[in-house]
């Protein structure tokens, strides 16, 4: 049984070619099951001439070969408690059998189609959940948490000051989730950052992760814009959706959050009418040293 560790990534160091990923397709991709069952993952790639699948059980950062299909030759590494059926030709369907499932047998298992020395093409991968007897499939909850008052507050950047949500999706299990963010309805991917997996807090029964949206501040203070977090979570025999979301505010008029632009302009008028106070001052001193010297009293009037 050959083991890889890997430190980043699966795609990024086994695949060197991204090109023809989209080409190895794997079902289903998410799957429920019981101990002691069985379960079939099926692959099938349209590269043409390549002709052998490569079959991966990934489990945080180890990843186990289990077997290959040369053809229509299927060859399971011993002990993987696995059987390879099938072809390997393109358009042709190679399936996965796990057998005997354990709770050790939950992991993200990959089919990879090979021609010879040539490199391997991966597909997206199949997420196995082994459920104890006793577990309940329970879907997430989903809160979105506003951004902070105090965030980029009284400060002037070279870039446009930013504004963070946070979502919050708890108390679901299994770990089958995909977070989304939408700001008036429309799909967002920049400004998104999402744990890298769900975590189970204090070792207890269901999973929490976390997700923020970063958003321009100007957006933040727009009444008119709607900001929703989705939770796409599958629950044995589909995929539903789970959301929460909020709206954007008024701009304080305290001073309070304001824009770099509208700070600049602030503080160009309040330098403008500094200079006016400033002018006025000394024509007003000019003045009144012109009246001192016309007195009658002064030094002048008497040498005369």
């Amino acid at each position: 049984m050959i083991l890889i560790f890997l430190s980043i990534h699966l795609n990024n160091i086994l695949v060197s070619g991204l090109s023809l990923n989209d080409q190895v397709h794997q079902t289903p991709a998410d799957m429920f099951k019981r101990p002691g069952g069985e379960a079939k993952i099926n692959c099938f790639h349209t590269i043409q001439s390549y002709n052998q699948i490569l079959w991966y059980k990934q489990t945080n950062e180890q990843l186990q070969f289990l077997g290959y299909m040369n053809i229509n030759n299927g060859y399971p590494e011993n002990g993987a408690g696995v059987k390879i059926e099938g072809n390997a030709n393109t358009d042709q369907n190679c399936t996965l059998t796990i057998e005997g499932l354990t709770l050790n047998s939950s992991a993200v298992y990959f089919c990879a189609a090979r021609l010879c020395q040539y490199e391997a093409y991966f597909g997206p991968g199949t997420k196995l959940t082994v459920l104890g007897k006793d577990d309940k499939i329970t879907p997430p909850t989903v809160k979105v948490l506003e951004p902070s008052e105090k965030e980029c507050r009284n400060k002037v950047e070279k870039e446009k000051r930013k504004k963070t949500l946070l979502c919050v999706i708890s108390r679901f299990y299994p770990d089958h989730v995909n977070v989304t963010w939408k700001i008036n309805n429309e799909e967002m991917s920049k400004g998104v950052a999402t744990d890298n997996m769900p975590a189970q807090p204090n070792d207890g029964e269901f999973y929490k992760i976390t997700s923020r949206l970063k958003v321009d501040a100007n957006k933040w203070f727009d009444p008119e814009n709607e900001f929703k977090c989705i939770a796409s979570f599958f629950n044995g025999t589909g995929t539903t959706y789970h959301e929460n979301g909020t709206r954007g505010i008024e701009a304080p008029k305290t001073g309070q959050n304001i824009t770099t632009e509208a700070y600049l302009k602030r503080s160009q008028t309040a330098k403008l009418s500094y200079g006016v106070l400033i002018i006025k001052g000394c024509v007003y001193g000019a003045f009144v040293m012109f009246l001192v010297w016309k007195l009658p009293g002064s030094s002048g009037k008497r040498n005369n």
